[in-house]
């Protein structure tokens, strides 16, 4: 399954560091056929405390973790719906991508040189940052739905019910982006979305912001927490997702593991798992669960659609678990954990049999029969 989030944000806001940070952890490709090989395309592993307990309990050879796609999108500027800057490449890719990761920069900091970092506006004012960012999405949603209102004009006159549905949900959307609000605010019946996704708006894609703070830096949830409550407001108003995170030091520290990466983070008192936190939320976003095949050859995370039935969670494994499936064992992670083996687990009743009908829940430990 292959999935991806969008990294966008003006310039020097932090989005490519945190975009280099984030192919620190990248994972080798050759084990995700279905996955984009771009330089600007990162394959992320989703960390997965979960994995490494099942591997070593199966003595596993080989473990491979559920994986999310980062893209780092050209940068943009006001004007972008316009041709302004790279804003028509901007908005081709951000097209393609599942949901947005928008970066906005909370921190005011002096270089070496004493002088303050620069920011395309001179200023350090996120609330407009993400105003602008998401005028350039609306602005280029607004000429999407314009043009297929003007196609349904001639159905609409000779009064077709369709087209005459289809262009009231179009104007429904219109008149939320008229008034400055994204397409995914919009409520919508089931039908109504139906019309809706075929336009594939901008800002319908699921949203989260990554606010890039500095450690011991000048950050307005320390030096302004008013104006960072107005931040937090403004995002939790569009029903959206935030992460804090400080990407000059994640990608800092992206370099170390283990001991080496704690006293690294002791010495400069840098406290969060922001990075871990943020794949882990993106994975969410894009509305993924994880469940667990594990054996002495391999222990592996697979990555289903929350809501998955168990044949569609084997069609993960090979298509043809699809239409071949017979049933399935499940049992919850933590359980075989603590059941110490399968054959103590099915002893005490905790490995199940499962059908067509199964919804998969994230963190079941699953063998098909097919």
């Amino acid at each position: 399954m292959s999935l991806s989030i969008g990294i966008v944000g003006l310039p020097n806001v932090g989005k490519s560091t945190l975009f280099n940070a984030l192919t620190q952890k990248s994972v080798p490709a050759e084990n995700y056929p279905f996955c984009t090989i771009d330089p600007s395309v990162g394959i992320v592993a989703v960390p997965d405390t979960r994995l490494d307990a099942l591997a070593e309990f199966s003595s596993t050879q080989k473990k491979i973790p559920a994986v999310v796609e980062f893209v780092d999108i050209a940068g943009l500027v006001e004007g972008a719906s316009k041709g302004e800057g790279l804003g028509n490449k901007f908005l081709a890719n951000i097209r393609e991508v599942d949901a947005i990761l928008h970066m906005v920069r909370i921190f005011e900091i002096q270089d070496d040189t004493g002088s303050e970092q620069t920011h395309v506006y001179g200023s350090i004012d996120p609330l407009r940052d993400i105003k602008v960012i998401n005028m350039e999405l609306i602005l280029a949603d607004m000429e999407s739905v314009q043009g297929r209102i003007s196609k349904l004009e001639r159905d609409v006159k000779r009064g077709d019910k369709t087209a005459l549905f289809e262009s009231a949900t179009c104007q429904k959307i219109l008149t939320a982006l008229e008034n400055e609000r994204l397409a995914n605010s919009v409520e919508l019946s089931k039908e109504e979305l139906s019309i809706v996704k075929g336009l594939h708006l901008l800002t319908m894609k699921p949203v989260m912001y990554g606010l890039n703070k500095k450690t011991g830096g000048n950050n307005l949830d320390r030096t302004e927490p008013e104006k960072f409550a107005a931040i937090v407001s403004e995002i939790e108003k569009e029903s959206a997702q935030y992460v804090v995170i400080d990407a000059k030091t994640e990608h800092d520290l992206s370099e170390f593991e283990g001991e080496d990466k704690q006293m690294m983070k002791e010495d400069i008192n840098h406290t969060d798992d922001g990075i871990d936190e943020l794949i882990n939320r993106a994975y969410r976003l894009l509305g993924l669960m994880t469940y667990f095949t594990t054996g002495e050859k391999e222990t592996r995370a697979w990555t289903v659609k929350i809501g998955s039935t168990a044949p569609q969670a084997g069609a993960a494994i090979h298509t043809d678990f699809l239409k071949q499936f017979i049933r399935a064992e499940v049992i919850e992670c933590n359980a075989l954990l603590n059941a110490g083996s399968f054959s103590e687990a099915r002893s005490r009743g905790l490995l199940r049999t499962e059908g067509k009908e199964y919804i998969v829940q994230d963190g079941d430990v699953i063998e098909f029969r097919v």
